[in-house]
């Protein structure tokens, strides 16, 4: 049995050479449109008149994840062509559900505007990127924010995806990629949004269990790899994510970095745990990130190739 088919490491190839060379759809993103759509159900399907109780608003939020992931994810995998054209379809299917390329144009961006000393424009540039309060934001916490958001990032917009596409093909990949949109819209603890998002939050944990510690892996073999592993193993799991921790420790010991403390969601201040060892980081510290990811991509390239040429024995 092959352990990556040659159609799957052409479509793998084929899609991350189209999200290197074009990027995002910047009209008509299948993604924009499905965010659209899950704000629409959630404000049916949770109302906030009469206050439900948890196990319904948990049972809402339950059917309306199934709708949006299972369904579509289903139906792809019911209406794929089983003909020549096959891996054609999926690398474009793969293509729409990474985001490598306006994950790294965002974080330039920053760069970019913290270069200029222009911190109104760093700001906003990365307001899009997180989902903290950046209007009071220092540049070294915008820098820190930005670098955060690459490494959390890397594993959801990419390496994520391609992991469930190596185990389920297209259908997987979306299926991982609806899921993740869903966490990052309804995944938050508000009191609208509190049992409402528990499946989305819980579905996005489960299903980035494998990817988020193969991401870590990526960037402790990309970076400073002792540091890495220290504060993977040290620090990963004081996180209050059990995925998030593991990607940004391992990612801020690989780049030398110290990343977390102080952070302000939703009106109210939070201090979070310390991620890696250094120095607290600047501007230029973005570069390094955006280089980091790209050598971890390299890695997961090798390792897919690897995989095929041993199939291929």
């Amino acid at each position: 049995m092959e352990m990556v088919t040659t159609q799957t490491a052409a479509a793998l190839l084929l899609a991350l050479l189209l999200d290197g060379w074009i990027g995002e759809p910047r009209r008509w993103h299948p993604l924009v449109g499905f965010g659209r759509l899950a704000d629409w159900l959630e404000s049916r399907l949770n109302p906030q008149e009469g206050t439900p109780g948890r196990l319904a608003a948990r049972g809402a939020g339950c059917a309306a994840w199934g709708v949006l992931v299972l369904l579509p994810a289903g139906l792809l995998a019911w209406g794929l062509p089983q003909d020549g054209s096959f891996w054609l379809v999926e690398a474009v299917l793969l293509y729409l559900t990474v985001g490598g390329r306006s994950l790294i144009e965002h974080g330039e961006a920053v760069r970019a505007a913290l270069a200029r000393q222009d911190r109104e424009l760093a700001r906003v540039r990365v307001g899009y990127l997180v989902s903290r309060e950046t209007a009071a934001l220092e540049p070294a916490q915008v820098a820190g924010a930005t670098i955060e958001s690459l490494l959390e990032n890397g594993c959801d917009a990419l390496f994520g995806a391609m992991f469930w596409f190596l185990v389920a093909g297209a259908p997987g990949a979306l299926a991982y990629r609806l899921a993740n949109t869903l966490d990052a819209m309804w995944g938050y603890k508000t009191p609208r949004l509190l049992h409402f998002g528990w499946a989305a939050a819980r579905a996005d944990d489960l299903l980035n269990l494998v990817p988020a510690r193969l991401t870590a892996l990526s960037y402790t073999l990309a970076g400073r790899t002792a540091t890495a592993w220290r504060c993977w193993n040290r620090q990963g799991g004081g996180w209050k994510s059990p995925n998030a921790g593991v990607v940004m420790a391992s990612g801020a010991g690989a780049l030398g970095l110290r990343l977390g403390g102080p952070a302000r969601y939703h009106g109210i201040d939070t201090m979070r745990p310390q991620l890696g060892e250094g120095d607290p980081p600047d501007g230029e510290d973005i570069a390094r990130a955006i280089g980091l990811l790209r050598r971890a991509l390299l890695l997961w390239g090798l390792a897919v190739m690897t995989a095929w040429g041993i199939g291929h024995a």
